[in-house]
C-alpha cells in the first residue's frame, strides 16, 4: 500500500480492486467477489460503481486498501495507511490490517502516529535512516517510526 492510491481514473473502485487481483489464476467471477468483499471491508461496499474522481480523498486510500487486502497476501507493506483519513476508519483500517495479520499475513506499516503504532505488539524507530530504539511488546512508543507485526 502506498501513500500515493495508484488508481485507474477511468475505471470504477470495483474495477481498481480487482486490477490487484488480475495475474493470479482466479477466475473473473472470483476476482469480483473478493474486490467487492474488499470494498465492503473498508466501508465502500455502496461506492463500487464509482470511479476515483467521484470519491474523496479518503475513500480512494480505502480503495487502495482494499485492493492490497483482497489479495489475501503473506505480507503487507503499508506506508502511511491511515494518512488521509479520519480517526475512526483509520482505526477500522487498522484493525482489518492487524486481522490479515492474526490470519497468518506478515504486517511491516510505516506510521508517525503514535497511537497507531502503539497497537503493534514491535516496534522499530528509525531516524535519518538509522534504527535508533526497538520498543518492546506493551511498551509506549516514543518517536515516530516503522511498526512491524509478523
Amino acid at each position: 500500500m502506498f501513500q500515493q492510491f495508484h488508481l485507474i481514473a477511468t475505471v470504477s473502485a470495483l474495477e481498481n480492486v480487482m486490477t490487484g487481483l488480475q495475474y493470479t489464476t482466479l477466475p473473473r467471477g472470483e476476482r469480483r467477489q473478493r474486490a467487492a468483499e474488499a470494498l465492503e471491508q473498508v466501508g465502500l461496499g455502496n461506492r463500487l460503481h464509482h470511479r476515483p474522481a467521484q470519491l474523496s480523498g479518503g475513500e480512494q486510500q480505502r480503495v487502495a486498501i482494499a485492493r492490497a487486502l483482497a489479495k489475501r497476501p503473506d505480507i503487507i507493506f503499508a506506508d502511511e495507511p491511515t494518512g488521509a483519513l479520519d480517526c475512526e476508519t483509520g482505526h477500522t483500517i487498522v484493525d482489518l490490517l492487524l486481522t490479515a495479520a492474526d490470519s497468518g499475513a506478515s504486517l511491516v506499516m510505516v506510521t508517525h502516529d503514535r497511537t497507531i503504532a502503539a497497537r503493534f505488539p514491535r516496534r522499530l524507530h528509525i531516524q535519518d535512516g538509522l534504527v535508533t530504539e526497538l520498543d518492546k511488546p506493551n511498551q509506549a512508543p516514543s518517536d515516530e517510526g516503522l511498526s512491524a507485526k509478523g
